[in-house]
């Protein structure tokens, strides 16, 4: 895992074997349920890992904060946060069963204890199940997902940033952020990731907050 040693170089041991441990389990996986595509499956570390890692160069999750991914599909942006923030409590869902089992076992093989998925769409999540922050990665447009999320994000905040939703984006994002709703386009920042990470997979790519 030589790119995540070289951004996140004060990984533990534990942290380092289960980011190394992690591609083979999804190549293991892939081969029976396809939940990522093959190009990018020979490309895990740095398409899904890292790119899920870049939330963390911008927000640190206080012990105990709990964090919603709306949408994982495979299991990212939650499970590399998990690995990394191993006292934080995700909760990971998506509409899909099949990518679900996948994230479940992934979780269970590399015995992440504060991970727990379930198969299920947002509009089922029920109003004031409390999470600081949702998470996501290429789910829908900001103003939705801020519909989406308001009702179940905690009323007290513990972090630098009020809670909301954190979102993994690309391209121009000047025009989903118009169509925000209420003040949410006066209280969005916008990080590129191409200021945390050099490869160019990351140019134009970026990690979106929006208050909540």
């Amino acid at each position: 895992m030589k790119l995540i040693a070289q951004y996140f170089p004060n990984l533990t041991p534990d942290q380092i074997e289960k980011f190394e441990r992690m591609p083979l389990l999804y190549q293991e996986w892939n081969a029976q349920i396809n939940v990522v595509s093959r190009q990018d499956i020979e490309n895990l570390e740095e398409r899904h890992i890292l790119h899920s890692l870049a939330i963390a160069k911008v927000f640190d999750f206080v012990p105990g904060a709990e964090l919603l991914d709306l949408g994982t599909g495979g299991g990212f942006p939650g499970i590399p946060l998990a690995v990394l923030f191993p006292e934080v409590q995700f909760v990971l869902i998506d509409g899909t069963g099949k990518k679900i089992r996948v994230v479940q076992e992934v979780a269970n093989a590399l015995g992440l204890s504060n991970v727990n998925a379930f198969q299920g769409r947002a509009e089922e999540i029920k109003a004031g199940a409390n999470f600081d922050f949702v998470l996501t990665r290429g789910v829908t447009t900001l103003d939705k997902l801020l519909v989406w999320s308001q009702r179940v994000l905690k009323k007290k905040h513990q972090h630098a940033y009020p809670n909301g939703v954190i979102a993994l984006k690309g391209g121009n994002l000047q025009q989903e952020i118009k169509l925000l709703p209420g003040k949410g386009k006066d209280y969005t920042e916008v990080f590129p990731i191409a200021d945390f990470f050099k490869e160019p997979f990351f140019e134009e790519k970026s990690v979106v907050y929006v208050q909540g």
